[in-house]
């Protein structure tokens, strides 16, 4: 009997690979955050099976300083926006920070700057000074765009799209007046060979910052040391490094 009861005393006085001592808890594991952002060349884009671009490779850059796990995504805006105002560890990028927004999420940012400018006809037969003059126009927006938020919520005549290129058809065929387009700041205007000469920018009618938008429920600590890590990116130069790499993309 005695040597029986040795070896189950001996086993008993050993730890359970796994287990922590009594009293003891186990670390928390590191947090994780779900990112999405919307394929829009040169800001989000997949490059060689690689989700790169000038504002996904700012907030990969956030996260490896900030020491945040985090997995990233691209998805179409509408989905996108949609699922991160329900799942709580969700940030999406890059975000239009608007008045309508801003109680909505937590902000990291700003990534970039973006100018709101209206589009139209060439030969078109209207006035467009002021924002107010467009209150008479027929407006091509896009579902869950924050210029469509802007604008509906003062009562502007919108008519949104599934996407916002489907605008630029709905413009050459006179079903829309004018087609607000979010322009990087100081970038010029855009073009394209089936619309060259017939679509031309009117009136610049706002200036945005453009920013990781994130769940309410992620916590504050993380926010912090996000914009923490963007910050000073800002002083060491890397943010006008990544801005340098994109600068003539698709040219």
């Amino acid at each position: 009997m005695l040597l029986l009861a040795w070896p189950c005393v001996a086993l008993h006085a050993l730890p359970v690979a796994g287990r922590m001592p009594a009293g003891q808890l186990a670390p928390a594991p590191p947090p994780r955050l779900y990112i999405a952002g919307e394929p829009s060349a040169p800001s989000s884009m997949v490059e060689n099976g690689e989700i790169v671009g000038r504002n996904t490779d700012k907030v990969r850059e956030i996260m490896r300083r900030a020491g945040i796990q985090y997995g990233i995504d691209l998805l179409p805006w509408k989905r996108a926006y949609t699922l991160v105002q329900s799942r709580p560890d969700m940030c999406v990028f890059a975000a239009s920070r608007t008045p309508e927004r801003e109680k909505l999420f937590k902000w990291v940012g700003p990534l970039d700057e973006a100018e709101w400018t209206f589009y139209g006809l060439a030969e078109h037969r209207f006035s467009l000074t002021t924002l107010e003059d467009a209150r008479r126009l027929r407006i091509g927006t896009y579902n869950g765009d924050a210029r469509d938020e802007f604008l509906r919520t003062r009562g502007f005549h919108v008519d949104p799209a599934p996407n916002d290129m489907t605008n630029a058809s709905k413009l050459l065929m006179g079903r829309i007046d004018i087609w607000p387009i979010a322009l990087r700041a100081g970038s010029p205007p855009i073009d394209q060979p089936e619309w060259h000469g017939r679509i031309v920018p009117l009136y610049t009618f706002n200036r945005v910052g453009i920013s990781l938008a994130c769940n309410p429920a992620v916590p504050d600590t993380l926010i912090e040391q996000m914009n923490a890590a963007l910050e000073s990116m800002r002083r060491d130069g890397i943010i006008a490094k990544i801005e340098k790499k994109y600068e003539h993309w698709g040219e």
